[in-house]
């Protein structure tokens, strides 16, 4: 693992008092993605934000949890925030590893990659955070499905994250410092810089910033590579660990759910028919008003799954 001191630790500073407006008060586009939280109040966490912020300390009903994203990394993960019982208040420690944000908590020091959830280095080395469930949908979709949900408030204060020249200035939330990088063939910080990226070993269909959906039940783990799943129907099954998956990709992204043995079959719009009824592929819910089990999962790019877990991670069709 090559770890680098990138930034000044806290020169891209995490939300740790988030402020939550009613969903309809939402300032951006219909189509901008969030990663989206259920609860008593479900809430949304937009990209755009966290591109600037990349953690907010928040909770869910009452439950510390950390909403974090790696931009090069493509990564988002919701964790919880309790450690051997006490809760820690996570920020960006300005490091990465193998390209991945390094997190820091406040309470002890220790480092944590961020698409792992695994400390790194410090007290807590070699402890695992608690991956929750959670999805990444278009604002639209939220919206129509949480009427009364809540989005995060534009955090707002002084970043470096999309500045040029390392000085701090407000977010330009506004404007995506990640488009080019998105949108070009190369990968991590040095291509995202123009001084050259890493190189890709692959020869198959997996590219390296492919969107992956990646789960996990104790030592085992298996990704989801977005386009494998498009390939069979939208559509895949299997079981990681004692854990029986169903993965569903649809226009709103890549979503798990645990399979409660229905035998699914593609329908149109993004919905499974199964059991007397159809199901929602990025939701989960079906037409006659019952929900699949979302489960913990991480969303991220192929080349820091295949960082985490190995070349030989990747679900087959």
């Amino acid at each position: 693992m090559n770890v680098r001191q990138v930034l000044p630790p806290d020169a891209i500073p995490s939300v740790d008092a988030p402020e939550f407006l009613p969903v309809g008060e939402y300032d951006g586009d219909g189509s901008d993605e969030v990663v989206v939280v259920d609860g008593e109040t479900p809430r949304a966490y937009p990209i755009r934000y966290l591109h600037y912020h990349e953690i907010v300390n928040t909770d869910r009903d009452g439950e510390p949890i950390a909403v974090t994203w790696c931009p090069l990394c493509g990564s988002a993960v919701v964790y919880d925030r309790v450690v051997d019982g006490q809760t820690l208040t996570f920020g960006v420690s300005g490091k990465l590893a193998d390209d991945d944000l390094v997190m820091y908590d406040r309470e002890t020091e220790s480092e944590w990659k961020q698409s792992l959830g695994t400390a790194i280095a410090g007290e807590h080395e070699g402890t695992d955070l608690r991956v929750l469930a959670a999805a990444m949908l278009p604002m639209d979709r939220f919206r129509e499905r949480h009427p009364d949900g809540e989005v995060l408030a534009r955090p707002g204060g002084q970043t470096e994250a999309g500045q040029k020249g390392g000085d701090a200035a407000e977010p330009a939330y506004d404007a995506d410092p990640y488009t080019q990088y998105f949108e070009m063939d190369g990968f991590g910080l040095g291509a995202h810089r123009g001084t050259g990226g890493r190189e890709w070993d692959r020869d198959d269909d997996i590219e390296a910033k492919t969107v992956v959906l990646g789960v996990e039940d104790g030592d085992d783990a298996l990704g989801f590579p977005l386009p494998r799943v498009d390939a069979v129907d939208g559509l895949a099954k299997a079981t990681v660990g004692d854990t029986a998956v169903v993965v569903f990709a649809t226009a709103d992204g890549i979503h798990a759910f645990a399979d409660p043995g229905y035998s699914f079959e593609p329908a149109e719009d993004g919905q499974f028919a199964a059991d007397g009824t159809t199901w929602d592929g990025a939701t989960g819910e079906s037409a006659d008003g019952r929900t699949l089990e979302r489960l913990p999962a991480r969303r991220l790019f192929a080349f820091a799954w295949q960082d985490d877990h190995g070349a030989d991670s990747f679900y087959e069709n």
